[in-house]
């Protein structure tokens, strides 16, 4: 017999029913799974970026790419996976600001890369495309590799966010034709005598060049970049042409240069109211040109692609806590500010001048370098003489240091102004940086604005993070070392602020203000040696701690495994 067609029907539709509720509730569990997974990593990762002290650190930033790396592993083809793939090469690109580690920012790429390539149609995919640019242009600088990303941006994703700052990052690629407006240039009347262009000065290395073109007055000026012609026997040339001026009676028309990047300069009276200079060039990976003021000079940056050459560093002391570490900082340039006829601040007593505090406290800061640390040290200058602001980073870039420290005393209108600050280069974000800067720099407020101007494309190749680091350790040092020993002692903080000085640097590159020469108290206590040598122990400490802060990324090892490894 047959059962009962209408109970057998019921029955059927009720198993149905059963399995798709079990198969739904797996699924929905499973997917709440990778869900928590994914957004447990976001948050891990946020709450990360907000930790100044664990962000310094390598494990914390792998144990947030392990948990990405999970996240894609258990769906390739979810609903997280393309969000995986770009937070896994951003978190690399945030590990490697603290690590310096070239594997760290390579993986990056090739986490952005894979993500692109598996999920081009990815509302993150534009993101990831801008990343790869910005690491081409300011960690490889490789202009070619990050104007092709660029212009993929507006090519693949027309409608993305990043589509004007790709432009705009476009734009720049081509050398602008003049600096008029950048410098507030005023075009001289007619019958105006011309402006001579006094001398050309350079320092070089085999991987960097800085030529500086000293004027009697603002001028505008404009560049070009020419390939090589091997039809005319000419080689690559770099000329900049200044308008409204003559050859100065003192100003070489050939300045033999003959480095590894530049064969030498030639100046000629290009028209009757032009002199043009062309750099003759061996080789050239990028350049920066922008002008100084007080008085008036136009600074030529030259890099290369060469490799560096090697110089003998000082035998470490045996138990030196640089041979212990195994780190990387082995070179400090140190910067006495001011010097000869620039006397610097004046202080409250007669007599005392920034220029012989900042020489004082540089010579024992040397010698407490080399001793407790293992480093080798220079100095811009050892005596009381005048040495230009440009000068300064070019000697530091040219000796291949690895850290930049400026040494200066502060100095305000306001009597009972006082307290310590240390400054790395960027925007200034006070009124109070301003002046600082303005005073540092020998020029007025409104010359710094005019600088900030130009500031933004100079700062992609300074070292901004390792800088704001350093500064960082470097004040807290200071603080921790004075305030047992001393009363009234203020922390003002770390600033940022446009130094002439700090502009152009290759190396993570600070100004400390040590105090203020203004005041009664501190100008007695910045002239007095014993005060000095509890300064310079705090800058040591602030050294060392930046050192230590370093090391994970030196002697850890990479426990994050590869995706499909």
């Amino acid at each position: 017999m047959y059962p009962n067609r209408k109970k057998t029907i019921p029955l059927l539709c009720s198993a149905t029913l059963a399995f798709f509720l079990i198969s739904t509730f797996a699924g929905s569990a499973s997917a709440r799974k990778l869900d928590d997974a994914y957004f447990s990593a976001i948050h891990a990762y946020n709450k990360l970026l907000k930790s100044p002290k664990q962000k310094k650190y390598r494990q914390p930033w792998i144990n947030i790419i392990t948990k990405f790396q999970k996240v894609y592993k258990r769906s390739p083809k979810g609903r997280w996976a393309d969000n995986a793939l770009f937070r896994t090469g951003r978190a690399y690109r945030e590990l490697y600001r603290y690590s310096g580690r070239t594997s760290d920012i390579q993986k990056s790429i090739d986490y952005y890369n894979r993500m692109i390539k598996l999920f081009p149609t990815s509302v993150l995919a534009d993101d990831a495309l801008f990343d790869l640019a910005e690491i081409a242009l300011t960690v490889q600088n490789k202009r070619e590799t990050a104007l092709k990303y660029y212009k993929r941006i507006l090519t693949r994703y027309p409608k993305s966010d990043h589509r004007a700052k790709a432009k705009v990052a476009i734009s720049k690629f081509s050398p602008p034709r003049s600096k008029y407006k950048k410098n507030n240039y005023k075009k001289p009347k007619q019958n105006t005598p011309l402006i001579n262009v006094k001398q050309l000065r350079f320092w070089s290395n085999p991987t960097y060049t800085r030529v500086v073109i000293d004027a009697e007055d603002e001028i505008s000026y404009s560049y070009r970049l020419l390939r090589k012609d091997p039809s005319i026997h000419k080689p690559q040339r770099l000329y900049i042409d200044l308008n409204h001026t003559k050859i100065g009676h003192r100003l070489s028309t050939v300045v033999p240069i003959r480095d590894d990047l530049l064969k030498e300069a030639r100046v000629a009276q290009n028209t009757p109211t032009s002199v043009r200079i062309v750099l003759d060039i061996n080789t050239i990976d990028t350049f920066k040109i922008f002008s100084l003021q007080n008085p008036f000079r136009i600074v030529v940056d030259v890099n290369g692609k060469g490799t560096i050459t090697a110089q003998k560093t000082a035998p470490l002391p045996a138990r030196s806590l640089a041979k212990q570490l195994a780190l990387r900082v082995k070179r400090i340039v140190i910067d006495p500010g001011h010097g000869g006829k620039d006397c610097g601040a004046p202080g409250y007593y007669k007599g005392v001048f920034e220029k012989d505090i900042t020489l004082q406290v540089a010579k024992k800061l040397g010698k407490r370098i080399k001793k407790e640390l293992g480093c080798e040290v220079f100095y811009t200058r050892t005596s009381d003489k005048f040495l230009p602001l440009e000068e300064r980073t070019a000697i530091a870039n040219t000796k291949n240091a690895d850290l930049f420290i400026s040494i200066h005393a502060n100095a305000s209108k306001k009597r009972y102004a006082y307290g310590i600050e240390t400054y790395f280069l960027n925007l200034a974000t006070d009124n109070d940086a301003i002046m600082v800067a303005a005073r540092e720099n020998a020029t007025s407020a409104k010359s710094i604005s005019d600088l900030e101007i130009i500031l933004n494309d100079l700062m992609r190749y300074s070292k901004i993070n390792e800088s704001s680091h350093l500064a960082a350790c470097i004040q807290n040092g200071l603080i921790k070392d004075l305030k047992p020993k001393y009363s009234k002692i203020k922390d003002l903080g770390v600033k940022q602020a446009p130094f002439y000085v700090l502009l152009g640097a290759k190396m993570p590159s600070i100004l400390v203000e040590l105090g203020f020469i203004s005041h009664k108290t501190e100008c007695r206590r910045l002239a007095n040696s014993k005060y000095q040598d509890r300064l310079v122990s705090g800058i040591i400490k602030g050294v060392k701690r930046y050192m230590k802060d370093i090391k994970p990324s030196v002697m850890m090892a990479d426990t994050a495994p590869p995706i499909g490894g």
